[in-house]
């Protein structure tokens, strides 16, 4: 997962948060096969990072 934080200003702890909340709930429809990809949207819904299923 990464995330641009550069734009959250003093709301960065505050959208990491409703970021990583709204991921761990939605881990469950999430196939976990390489080359699996999803967009992260903040709370403006402004795409600001992908999250990406990488093979190690």
């Amino acid at each position: 997962m990464q995330v641009d934080i550069s734009e959250f200003g003093d709301d960065t702890a505050k959208e990491l948060g409703r970021i990583l909340r709204y991921w761990g709930g939605n881990l469950q429809h999430i196939t976990f096969e390489p080359g699996q990809e999803q967009a992260i949207y903040d709370s403006a819904y402004r795409e600001v990072g992908r999250l990406a299923v990488e093979d190690s």
